[in-house]
């Protein structure tokens, strides 16, 4: 239940602060007074769009503030959700905007998102404007309407999981028979390109080894040459390098047991023959082992064209890349081998969830239909008590050729005011008093099978007068005994219903206009219903109507 509303710099506001009560209670005021601007501040802070327009004429900032009791609506698990804090008995929603454009909201005093404000800002005051007339044409509304009253919710909630399950498997297996299809036009040429690769049993490093091997091959006389000048050298003739190290040796030995110094110059030339006697067997083996062989270079030059071919053509620059190409083509082949596996798991899942949503969407079918008559007869109850005693109304269903996240009904709802009138879709009959009765018919019915904290109707009188306005004023004062309910109002019938009863109001000074609201005593409803009644001149007949309205004696 709204408890008060603090409106600080909004329009023509400078400064608001209200008191609500439960029961009904009614805003009147003159046309052009603000009642407007004061829905306007409750929306804000219900989380709708705030535009700098809205804020006072020469302010920075506008501040919008409510309190609500919420001692008999179990709100915890939605504020555990969002991570709030939570009292169980008073909720404080702020809205807060800046002439730069930015805004803040806020709910007790934690900064939040907007789109969070507004989703709890629903579960408090369902707001009905004239423009939500219009809506009683839309499909969904209807189809809203009827699970509000055939109290669905529950299985509405389990079958959009079914559903959105359903859909969840259908997408995977859609995306998988895609893969698949795109995996199975390129498979030849994945085999293609393994098979060419397997081919060349590529080994690693070989490139390098084979590279190596062939700048050897290519210059095997030139290698051949040095080879021999280098064994030449050490041994190939009589002034050769061992041949004089081993003289010298047998120089520094014979004069070591007169002249034991040498004995270390003797050592260290025997380690240096002994050294270059092994890199001259080394350099021998070497001249043996070089030898031009044209078939193996042609097959060296053959396999590295391979390597390099196989690199050009895959954009890579060594063996191990290749190697890993290849491998996650094998990989690649396998999994496409598998799809066929996977797909025919998902086929199994889709349909279990598909019959899984369809029985749901049955049994929510079942439900709907099985509320409709006692709707139709609420409804055509009601008109009659609103004036229309010869009204029919009818819901027809029908199923749709596919389900979506609603169900499988199709809604629509079929009106006729007259006896002698055929029943036609609401929309192409139906005048703007019968559509704005209607509406609180409907309005009527579901805050008696709903726990609606609180609704707000913002002139839904439209187009009515007399008795019928006095009798909508006293559905909705009947509502207001299971609910808090607020009329904004231009009708006198209406206003006299309420058991409090606000104005609002301008005043113009030096300074400008001003809006205010103000809640009146029971001395004060009298003018103000006088004033509904009569119009710009108060007349004696207007007052004691006024007073008989109200109840109010002498």
């Amino acid at each position: 239940m709204l408890k008060s509303l603090t409106i600080t710099n909004y329009a023509l506001i400078d400064y608001l602060d209200m008191d609500f009560g439960p029961g009904f209670s009614v805003i009147t005021g003159e046309t052009g007074a603000g009642k407007s601007i004061i829905l306007g501040a409750l929306s804000l802070v219900l989380g709708q769009r705030a535009e700098s327009r809205h804020i006072k004429q020469g302010e920075t900032k506008c501040t919008v503030e409510s309190v609500f009791d919420i001692s008999k609506y179990d709100l915890r698990p939605f504020f555990e959700a969002h991570d709030w804090v939570y009292d169980a008995d008073e909720l404080i929603l702020r809205r807060e905007v800046w002439s730069n454009g930015r805004s803040r909201a806020f709910v007790n005093d934690s900064p939040v998102y907007l789109n969070d404000l507004k989703e709890l800002g629903d579960r408090l005051i369902d707001i009905h404007s004239q423009h939500q007339n219009l809506a009683l044409n839309d499909e969904l509304f209807q189809l809203m309407v009827i699970d509000s009253l055939a109290q669905t919710q529950g299985l509405r909630n389990a079958y959009a999981e079914a559903y959105a399950a359903f859909r969840s498997a259908e997408k995977q297996l859609n995306d998988l028979r895609e893969l698949s299809r795109k995996n199975k036009a390129e498979e030849d040429y994945l085999r293609f390109q393994f098979q060419a690769l397997a081919d060349a049993a590529l080994q690693p490093e070989e490139q390098e080894t084979l590279e190596a091997e062939l700048e050897a091959i290519t210059h095997a006389e030139e290698i051949k040459s040095a080879l021999f000048a280098l064994t030449s050298l050490l041994s190939g003739n009589e002034q050769n390098v061992e041949s004089m190290l081993k003289s010298a040796l047998e120089s520094a030995r014979s004069i070591r047991h007169v002249f034991p110094k040498t004995e270390d110059i003797a050592a260290r030339i025997e380690s240096a023959y002994i050294d270059l006697k092994d890199v001259r067997q080394e350099a021998e083996q070497l001249f043996e082992e070089v030898d031009f062989n044209p078939e193996r270079q042609q097959w060296i030059e053959d396999r590295l064209s391979l390597i390099y071919s196989l690199e050009k053509k895959h954009a890579v620059t060594d063996v191990q890349a290749l190697i890993d190409l290849q491998q996650e083509i094998a990989a690649k082949l396998k999994n496409s081998e598998s799809l066929d596996e996977k797909i025919a798991g998902l086929e199994k899942e889709e349909k279990e969830k598909r019959e899984d949503m369809l029985e749901k969407a049955r049994r929510l079918s079942e439900m709907r239909r099985a509320a409709v008559p006692s709707i139709e007869h609420g409804i055509i109850e009601k008109l009659a008590y609103l004036g229309i005693p010869n009204a029919r109304f009818e819901i027809r269903m029908a199923e749709k050729t596919q389900p979506n996240e609603t169900g499988i009904d199709r809604m629509r709802f079929w009106f006729s005011a007259n006896k002698n009138t055929d029943l036609q879709p609401l929309e192409q009959i139906a005048s703007g008093g019968e559509i704005s009765r209607l509406m609180l018919c409907i309005k009527a019915l579901i805050a008696g099978a709903t726990a609606l904290p609180t609704i707000i109707f913002d002139e839904i009188d439209t187009g009515t007068s007399g008795e019928m306005a006095d009798k909508m004023g006293s559905i909705m004062q009947h509502m207001g005994s299971d609910m808090q309910v607020i009329a904004i109002t231009h009708l006198p019938q209406i206003a006299s219903k309420g058991s409090a009863h606000y104005v609002v109001y301008k005043e113009e000074n030096d300074e400008g206009t001003r809006t205010y609201m103000k809640k009146l005593s029971d001395e004060e409803r009298v003018p103000e219903i006088a004033r509904m009644l009569s119009g710009a001149e108060t007349t004696t007949e207007a007052i004691e109507n006024a007073k008989v309205m109200l109840g109010v004696n002498g």
